[in-house]
């Protein structure tokens, strides 16, 4: 009897789940296939820093060394750090603290560091962490340090300052992220980092900034308006369409492009993807109008979009909305990623490809599909080489 009622329960536990399974609503969850994908170097961790700009822009030259050369690098993150936060608290203390010194910054950062001062290989220096004891970057004690120091010596009421901030500086530096080589080995030759940079099979002269805005002229450049921009470097004024049209180019010709751009919007996931949503269309789809929609929480919200998953309704992006994201303070300068591929869905959707730098996270182990229209939505600007620029899109900006 034991046996017969044993057979009998797991026949019906069996139908049931048959059943259930016929119930259950179809998986939303993307299907990814492939269209192109560009040679990359392996997935970073910049872990509890904001060096994001530092990581996806080195990631960006490691993708042109590859591209040039075929040889795989790991450049160090931390060379560029040192040099870059002290150029940036010099500039600080210049306009008597009237300039943000924060742990952000841009890709312009990383080529002027690697015009002025060079790099080195990711071995030559400690392990990010490693010197006070931590596995990756920790910035908390760090930046206690740093930011009330940079905010004492720009704010001081002193008619003179002496240099000696900047040892001091230096020493806090060197202490977290370990000092800069003059010189080290590498596969048994010695280098100095400008001499390294040489020896890598770029051509430093050929990046340039790309963005889309009309509040400036468009084909003529300018100076992005936001806080870790801190150089002033000048970027391209393009349509929108044609800073997209410079993205699709590029990776059609096997180019990489180190993006900036807002990652703060609910299209963007933890799980690897990015959808630009199209909010009124996900409420009706949700069976809500605007008001209920707004008092639902975000962990609420959050889930219908992640059931809708990649049937999301998107917005189509206008050259006007960016321009009043911009100026309303909601495009803001996030994050740095790094543009290689593209792919598409099981519906057609069409996806970039993202190389990330928070380690092997989300559902595609540190990579992100993030559309079309999220892209074209909340671009900062990027970095590109302009040998990647359509023919007559170089014409117009006389590159």
């Amino acid at each position: 009897m034991k046996k017969l009622f044993a057979l009998a329960l797991l026949a019906a536990t069996a139908i049931g789940a048959q059943a259930q399974d016929t119930e259950k609503k179809p998986d939303n969850k993307p299907v990814f296939t492939t269209v192109k994908e560009i040679p990359i170097t392996s997935v970073k961790d910049q872990n509890r820093s904001g060096t994001c700009w530092d990581y996806s822009t080195l990631s960006f030259f490691e993708a042109e060394i590859l591209k040039a050369t075929g040889k795989e690098m790991d450049l160090c993150e931390s060379f560029v750090a040192n040099k870059t936060y002290m150029e940036r608290a010099i500039q600080v203390v210049r306009l008597h603290g009237d300039l943000q010194f924060a742990q952000g910054g841009s890709a312009e950062d990383v080529l002027e560091t690697l015009k002025r001062h060079g790099i080195c290989p990711e071995d030559a220096m400690p392990f990010p962490g490693s010197l006070y004891g931590d596995s990756l970057n920790n910035f908390n004690e760090f930046f206690s340090l740093l930011e009330p120091y940079v905010a004492a010596i720009s704010k001081s009421s002193a008619k003179k300052i002496s240099n000696q901030w900047k040892v001091g500086f230096q020493g806090i530096l060197d202490a977290y992220l370990g000092k800069c080589p003059e010189e080290f080995t590498y596969e048994g030759k010695k280098y100095t980092p400008k001499s390294f940079v040489e020896t890598l099979g770029i051509n430093l002269d050929d990046y340039v900034n790309i963005t889309s805005y009309t509040h400036h002229p468009f084909y003529t450049t300018f100076a992005i308006e936001i806080q870790d921009n801190w150089r002033f470097p000048k970027s391209y004024n393009l349509p929108m369409d044609e800073m997209m049209r410079i993205i699709d180019n590029a990776i059609d010709k096997g180019y990489t492009v180190a993006w900036g751009g807002d990652v703060s919007e609910e299209g963007f996931t933890r799980q690897g993807v990015a959808y630009a949503i199209d909010t009124k269309a996900t409420e009706s789809l949700a069976g809500s109008d605007m008001a209920r929609w707004l008092k639902l929480s975000s962990y609420k919200r959050k889930s219908i979009i992640d059931s809708l998953g990649c049937t999301v309704p998107e917005i189509v992006p206008t050259q006007e909305m960016r321009q009043e994201r911009f100026d309303n303070w909601e495009l803001t300068d996030d994050h740095g990623m790094l543009i290689y591929g593209l792919a598409k869905d099981q519906n057609g959707r069409e996806y970039y490809m993202v190389k990330n730098s928070w380690g092997e996270t989300g559902d595609y182990k540190g990579i992100w599909y993030m559309t079309k229209a999220f892209i074209a939505a909340n671009t900062m600007d990027y970095l590109v080489n302009k040998n990647a620029i359509p023919k007559d899109i170089r014409k117009k900006l006389g590159l």
